[in-house]
């Protein structure tokens, strides 16, 4: 019989499928830590005004000090100790990461071109407004809070988007077939007949030349 290792075959989740199922609370521990988290930064940061740095190194000393301890009574109780290259991240877990990372950016990318570039009046006047209350929202919110809000909404957006998708996709379609009846509207009595006017300026000034 051969002696060769057998290696789990169980498909590792991708860094993106994480993000993803913590987002729709498919992994509920996970999704718990990250807005616990959010929250307890935001509240030392904000309510109880601490510094970035002073946080950053206390946590670095709580952590320290833990696993300071804990290989410590591991040493003393006779247990093995745990290995390092458990606690590392493998090759594939970085490869994966970096792809996702560069998805994501080529996402944006595309989006930002198909709302420039593309004759989608909708989402064009939707991102120019969402950016007009953005820019209002932050002058009167700081950064942290900004991202704390982001990310609470982030973990109650999707989920109810999800649950809520059929009802909202019509509402989508109907806004935008209004949107597009109201742009075809403007364009034929005020574009067109501008576009006229200058018309007949146009072969005035032409007929008067001749």
């Amino acid at each position: 019989m051969s002696n060769t290792p057998q290696y789990s075959q169980t498909p590792v989740p991708s860094t993106s499928d994480v993000v993803r199922d913590t987002f729709l609370w498919r992994r509920k521990k996970l999704s718990l830590m990250v807005l616990t988290m959010a929250t307890a930064t935001w509240v030392v940061m904000e309510v109880y005004q601490f510094n970035f740095v002073t946080l950053a190194s206390w946590a670095s000393i709580f952590v320290v000090t833990s696993l300071f301890l804990w290989g410590t009574a591991l040493r003393l109780l006779g247990k093995e100790e745990p290995e390092l290259l458990s606690m590392e991240i493998s090759e594939r877990t970085a490869m994966e990461t970096a792809k996702a990372v560069r998805a994501w950016a080529e996402e944006g990318i595309r989006w930002i071109f198909r709302v420039g570039a593309e004759r989608d009046w909708f989402t064009f006047a939707g991102v120019v407004a969402g950016l007009w209350v953005l820019s209002e929202i932050g002058a009167y919110l700081d950064l942290l809070t900004l991202v704390y809000i982001a990310v609470v909404s982030g973990m109650t957006v999707p989920p109810l988007y999800v649950r809520h998708e059929d009802k909202i996709t019509q509402l989508r379609e109907k806004m935008k077939t209004r949107s597009r009846r109201l742009y075809e509207r403007v364009d034929e009595k005020v574009v067109r007949n501008i576009k006229r006017r200058f018309q007949a300026k146009e072969e005035t000034k032409e007929k008067k030349a001749e």
